[in-house]
């Protein structure tokens, strides 16, 4: 008999359920401890899904469910198969959801909530019978389904997916409904250890939890055919995949190597089998690892991640039930993981191993089981950072410049958009902003040359870049005199066949509204183009300030005031957009910066009223997010950043909540801070569809504003682990000769980098900014370094090689101390956790750096003996030969 209180708070659950969420007359209404749900009375498929926490919340597209009710609308409780019944027989395919059938109830009671035999809904012909059941298994929603062989044949299922349909539809929504009502959901595409966590755009708890049922492994994730179209308002759905050697065999042929190796499950004659997925909550993002623990699944933790340069030192944490049998890496040279020394091998039910990354691209850790379950985890191993970075600089300065004096759009000297398929540039794109040197599509590839100097200047690359700067921004792309001087055009090319009748592709279509005309491309209202425009100069500038001889064309001076000019042109010829945060926003907030640094006050000034007019229309919005899209991810960094700088909070908080919800972390190098994207390889990618991006250049701008608010809370690890996925996750995108694609195209039938360079450059510049090294101690884990080689030494101090690809920024977490160089590299440092004393080994003067400038923010003043401050930084004359510099809280 269930007690009289439970049974009070039973009727109390399903009248709530009813009065905020009423189920559709066809639907049967259920909860468990966790949840409120409901079920199609037709199909016995999941109608809503609502936490008993938040019963307005729900997981699924209940609102929706007038217009998805008909055949070939895929919901959670349907089934995909693909099966054959010998060897040479060609493979057929079953849907529950293509043309729906009557299904046959089956009996329920005790735990079981809802059962059917769903067999003559897969469609004529199935040679399987199959029962699905929804079950209460203590309190964990669980939906399993029974596959059984009746015949005298064994059968081969190459194909097995359980359709993973949650509200991920922003249609028609505004932002604030987007925020309130809809989910994103990540895979870990782990085997048995796989998992998918469905998080709300508000980044507020609970998240949902799908994890497997029995045996099930998340092998695969297939993007669905459902009828709910694909758009920028609606990624679409995808199958759960447990058995995937079919469309590996077929649609995925020509991809490159799947996340794991491709199954099938073969059934003998009378043989059953049971699969499916577990729901479960946790009580908020951050929460989601101890909530996997707590249900006994195994969990990995990659420190700084799961992209590892060959000259770092990274590390593996794994918790698990099981005993660890093995650990094999795919292939077998790329990956070296040893288990931790005794004695600090095993903290608080962590396992610990050091991992060393020996060949470079994607690898693949099969971690196996006591119990005979394996977990995968997806590394990619890099080249030393600093040598990436310079290969990416040589690549867009040699073989992606653009120096065509004939060219009869003016475009030169340039650095274009690059074709890596067939290894040329792209001059002639009918979306004619990616062979015109601006908006993202076409900018990405100089933007990114710019923003490598940054740390890394090249002479030969700089000198380029001054040309390019000053012989075709300034004057063709930017408008150099009179009342718009300042102001950015969309683009350099454009379409006019009746001028140009012999300059475009006969084969390719300029038809569409992607093919401006003259008049198109010259407007000047588009603010995302300024920020690129803006970087330029701003880079110029501190490499003139801070340097010897790298910038010869014009003074510091001339380059920041144009760094000004063309903010004031964005707020003047531009407004419409900058309502919203722009991709490399933060740039303006340097820029001011820089002018307050150098005494232009009255620039200073202009700028600051500017930006605060725009911070305090964003602190007036429930959700400041907007863009020229529905709905968007790269706003939010430059949001958070004026948010902060003009002491709003409570609105920094909210921001950096948002992108937590839409930036996972998870033992993916592809997931791992891979903020969400699906629609940009429309605009700057040569495979034009809607997919799942993964490291588009969302990833590493997004990373900036986490990287300062774990600054602010050291304690919060999670943030610290997010934004570092984020700032190497973009790294990826630069292959072996330097080349750095748009994106990486994560359905299954590519797999592989995507041949446009596109707007790269946005992420590279993210990257740029960022990069740095973190050091902490964290109570679970110990002393950890991020971007960095770490060793506890005997006498207590712990040194510190930096590994990131600038090695001009440190953080060392206890002393709350934020290093950073505009000028001059950090060889090596130590940190005395007894005194806080800070000593840094500083990289020999070169001609270019003679002098490092040495900034240093600390709660606890750090002193930098007898150095003097000049534009807010100690000014450190370089040796010939390291130079040591010790800093000591005050």
């Amino acid at each position: 008999m269930r007690p009289p209180l439970l049974i009070l708070r039973s009727l109390l659950l399903a009248l709530t359920f009813s009065l905020v969420a009423p189920a559709q007359a066809a639907d049967q209404a259920y909860h468990t401890r966790q949840f409120l749900l409901a079920l199609r009375q037709d199909t016995q498929t999941l109608a809503r899904l609502d936490p008993v926490s938040d019963p307005s919340f729900d997981f699924v597209p209940g609102t929706r469910a007038a217009e998805r009710r008909f055949d070939g609308y895929a919901h959670i409780g349907d089934l995909n198969l693909r099966l054959r019944v010998s060897a040479d027989a060609p493979w057929q395919d079953y849907s529950s959801s293509a043309a729906r059938r009557p299904i046959r109830a089956l009996p329920a009671g005790g735990a079981t909530l809802a059962a059917a035999d769903i067999t003559a809904t897969m469609g004529a012909g199935l040679p399987l019978r199959i029962e699905r059941r929804w079950r209460d298994q203590g309190g964990v929603l669980a939906l399993r389904f029974t596959l059984v062989n009746p015949t005298a044949a064994a059968i081969e299922i190459g194909g097995l997916g359980m359709p993973m349909v949650f509200d991920n539809i922003i249609t028609d929504r505004t932002l604030e409904q987007a925020h309130a009502s809809a989910s994103f959901v990540d895979p870990y595409i782990g085997r048995d250890a796989g998992y998918l966590q469905v998080t709300r755009l508000n980044g507020k708890g609970p998240a949902l939890l799908v994890m497997p049922e029995g045996h099930t492994p998340l092998e695969a994730w297939r993007p669905l055919t459902d009828r709910t179209p694909r758009a920028q308002t609606a990624e679409g759905f995808y199958d759960w995949t447990v058995a995937s050697r079919a469309y590996a065999e077929r649609e995925w042929k020509n991809a490159g190597e799947q996340w794991n190796t491709p199954t099938s499950i073969t059934l003998a004659p009378g043989e059953r089998r049971d699969i499916g997925v577990r729901f479960t909550l946790a009580p908020s993002i951050r929460a989601i690892e101890a909530s996997l623990i707590a249900q006994k699944r195994p969990v990995a933790v990659g420190i700084p991640g799961y992209v590892v340069p060959t000259d770092l030192d990274a590390t593996l944490f794994l918790n698990s039930p099981q005993r660890v049998t093995g650990i094999v890496s795919a292939p077998a040279a790329a990956l070296v993981v040893t288990p931790a020394a005794a004695g600090t091998a095993k903290t608080k039910g962590w396992r610990r191993y050091t991992v060393q990354g020996r060949a470079w691209g994607p690898a693949r850790l099969s971690i196996s089981y006591a119990d005979g379950s394996v977990q995968t985890v997806s590394y990619f191993v890099t080249k030393p950072l600093d040598q990436v970075v310079a290969d990416l600089g040589r690549f867009t300065t040699t073989r992606q410049w653009f120096d065509d004096k004939n060219d009869p759009f003016g475009r030169a000297p340039a650095i274009l958009t690059y074709d890596r398929a067939v290894n040329r540039v792209v001059t002639d794109d009918p979306r004619v902003w990616i062979s015109g040197m601006s908006d993202e599509g076409g900018a990405g590839s100089w933007v990114a040359a710019m923003a490598k100097q940054l740390d890394n200047p090249d002479a030969a690359e700089v000198a380029k870049l001054e040309r390019l700067v000053n012989e075709t921004v300034v004057g063709k792309l930017q408008v150099a005199d009179g009342p718009q001087a300042g102001a950015v055009r969309k683009s350099l090319f454009y379409y006019d066949p009746a001028a140009f009748p012999g300059y475009y592709a006969a084969a390719t279509n300029w038809k569409t509204w992607t093919s401006w005309s003259k008049k198109d491309a010259g407007d000047l209202g588009r603010a995302y183009n300024y920020p690129h425009v803006a970087i330029g100069h701003w880079v110029l500038y501190r490499l003139a300030r801070n340097h010897v001889g790298l910038v010869t064309a014009h003074d510091w001076r001339w380059y920041l005031q144009h760094a000004y000019q063309t903010t004031v042109a964005m707020m003047r010829d531009a407004p419409e957009y900058t309502r919203f945060g722009l991709m490399e926003g933060d740039v303006f907030l340097d820029i001011l910066t820089d002018l307050q640094h150098e005494g232009m006050t009255v620039e200073a000034a202009d700028m600051r009223r500017m930006m605060q007019q725009r911070a305090d229309h964003w602190r007036t919005l429930a959700f400041p997010f907007g863009s020229e899209m529905a709905w968007d991810s790269t706003g939010q960094a430059e949001v958070y950043a004026w948010m902060r700088h003009f002491g709003y909070q409570r609105q920094a908080d909210i921001t950096r909540e948002v992108i937590l919800g839409y930036d996972p972390t998870m033992p993916s190098w592809a997931y791992n801070g891979n903020a969400r994207r699906y629609w940009d390889f429309l605009y700057g990618g040569k495979t034009a569809r809607i997919e799942r991006q993964v490291h588009h250049y969302g990833s590493t701008l997004n990373a900036v504003p986490l990287f300062d608010a774990y600054r602010a809370n050291p304690a919060d690890l999670h943030l610290l682990r997010v934004a570092y996925g984020g700032l190497l996750g973009g790294i990826t995108n630069i292959d072996r000769d330097g080349f750095g694609s748009a994106a990486f195209h994560a359905w299954p039938d590519m797999m592989r980098w995507d041949a446009y360079s596109g707007d790269y450059g946005m992420g590279f510049y993210g990257h740029a900014i960022a990069s740095a090294s973190y050091v902490l101690k964290d109570p679970t884990f110990g002393w950890l370094a991020f971007g960095a080689n770490l060793d506890e030494q005997a006498d207590g101090l712990i040194r510190i090689v930096p590994r990131d690809s600038a090695r001009t920024r440190l953080f060392v977490a206890p002393a709350r101390a934020w290093i950073t160089l505009e000028a001059g590299k950090i060889d090596s440092a130590t940190y005395d956790p007894r005194s806080g004393v800070i000593t840094l080994e500083l990289a020999a003067a070169t001609v270019q750096t003679p002098t490092a400038r040495l900034r240093v923010q600390s709660p606890h003043h750090l002193k930098a003996g007898e150095l003097f401050i000049e534009r807010g930084s100690y000014v450190v004359p370089l040796a010939k030969t390291a130079l040591r510099v010790v800093l000591k809280p005050l």
